[in-house]
């Protein structure tokens, strides 16, 4: 067994799981401390490790002209955990790698159990964590217990740590009427493991849609008390929040009806439309995309079975609130997710101000890198902007503009996404010499984007003491 001292991972989610992992894989000995099952949240239903209580998709796995895809590529390069369980648990879901969570979940829990150098501990750490602990990565994420919320904020100086998130129903696929919904991705993409008909359609007309949304304005909705106050994460709007935006909003988001045709009117084009999304490797479950809400279950039952093709929907899960903690990262922590005010202690995850799983296992991934060359005494330096994980950490320990006024702080959970990014320099004409314009010149400035960043990386590894993590 390795001499050396422990480091300490706080929380047993994507982020807790990935940094636990690579300094294992380092050499380090590290101790994974879980609360769950001594204490559970709101919104996990299981012990297992990595366990995704939102949607179970990783998003787009196009490395070449999204910037989700090719933080995925760089994440398998530097041999990431919950890239690597999530690809061989995959299920259909157009261009998007989605997972079987069940599935995933298991396999992260295993392969950490295994490992000689990873240690599982039961119990929820409250308070700081003990002096003695030399180096620890708080990885608690959204769901972050009262207790070490409390105790983080008062060592921070910060006012508040809190927003709020949302999560979609699921729906038993069995109970879905073929007759009215259809299969297809949208333009008919073909992704990960998929075949181009991965999401299930409802259609609707301009007067279902009307009748929808006025049922989700006035449908009974869980109140706040003393939360009412906290925003939203623009990205996981509840369904409601968003019909309250606007009559159309919906249309203009996860209801838009373009790139899809039903093949029974094909001449005749939905107002709006419901996707679903395959949940389990089985089929047997699905959700439904960008349907987090705030609804009350009773509500939610009736309100969505006005939906067509869901008039008998069974639901395996009904969608629900959840309290997310994060901090102000750019003003808090150092280049490396060191606390500034606490150099110990590293932060990794959602509790950074990212957004997504990909991202806050991305966070964790670094976390445990600059842990365990520090602890190897050989430091690594932070990525390089131009990369897509360099990018997220950049935005997270400062590449965010602070408010100029007096008002909230402005900086907010983030997807990782090219706006994040150095302008890069491209070539804006195609081969025969004319000027790109519109979707092309767009394509080619993120071709230009990930081109850079995979040779970016490619040095960056190079330059390091570490390997590549590999299992």
């Amino acid at each position: 067994m390795s001499k050396l001292q422990p480091i300490h991972v706080v929380g047993g989610g994507l982020a807790g799981s990935e940094a636990a992992w690579q300094i294992a894989q380092a050499g380090v000995p590290v101790i994974l401390h879980e609360m769950r099952p001594v204490r559970g949240t709101d919104a996990h239903k299981t012990d297992g490790l990595a366990e995704l209580v939102c949607s179970n998709s990783f998003r787009s796995d196009d490395a070449e002209t999204n910037a989700v895809g090719l933080l995925h590529q760089e994440m398998r390069a530097l041999g990431s955990l919950i890239m690597a369980k999530g690809d061989i648990n995959q299920v259909p879901a157009g261009g998007a790698l989605a997972v079987d969570r069940d599935g995933f979940s298991e396999a992260v829990t295993a392969t950490l159990k295994a490992h000689p150098l990873v240690t599982i501990e039961r119990g929820e750490i409250a308070g700081l964590p003990p002096e003695d602990w030399s180096s620890v990565i708080v990885a608690t994420g959204p769901l972050t217990s009262p207790a070490l919320a409390e105790a983080i904020l008062g060592l921070t100086g910060e006012t508040s740590l809190a927003f709020f998130d949302a999560i979609a129903p699921i729906v038993y696929r069995e109970s879905i009427d073929m007759d009215i919904a259809w299969f297809q991705s949208r333009y008919d993409k073909i992704g990960p493991g998929g075949t181009g008909k991965d999401y299930i359609n409802c259609p609707m007309t301009r007067e279902q849609y009307e009748a929808f949304v006025d049922a989700l304005i006035v449908g009974d909705k869980t109140e706040f008390k003393e939360w009412e106050n906290t925003p939203y994460f623009d990205g996981c709007l509840p369904i409601e929040v968003m019909a309250e935006r606007g009559r159309e909003t919906l249309r203009h988001g996860p209801m838009k009806p373009v790139g899809l045709t039903d093949p029974r009117n094909p001449d005749r084009k939905p107002y709006a439309i419901v996707q679903l999304r395959q949940d389990n490797a089985l089929g047997t479950l699905f959700n439904m995309v960008g349907f987090q809400t705030k609804l009350k279950y009773g509500a939610q039952t009736g309100i969505f079975r006005m939906i067509p093709g869901l008039e008998k929907a069974e639901f395996a899960r009904l969608g629900g609130i959840h309290r997310n903690t994060y901090l102000n990262s750019p003003k808090l922590l150092d280049p490396v997710l060191r606390l500034k005010a606490m150099p110990r202690l590293r932060f990794a995850g959602q509790i950074t101000g990212c957004e997504g799983y990909v991202e806050s296992a991305a966070v964790g991934l670094m976390a445990g890198r600059f842990a365990a060359a520090e602890r190897l005494g050989r430091p690594l330096s932070p990525l390089p902007a131009t990369t897509a994980l360099g990018a997220l950490v950049n935005h997270i320990t400062g590449g965010h503009i602070e408010t100029i006024d007096e008002g909230p702080r402005s900086f907010q959970p983030m997807n990782v996404n090219f706006g994040l990014f150095p302008p890069v320099e491209f070539a804006a004409k195609d081969e025969a010499g004319k000027r790109l314009r519109g979707p092309a010149k767009s394509v080619a400035r993120k071709k230009a984007l990930t081109d850079r960043a995979r040779a970016d990386l490619a040095a960056w590894k190079a330059s390091q003491e570490m390997p590549a993590a590999a299992e």
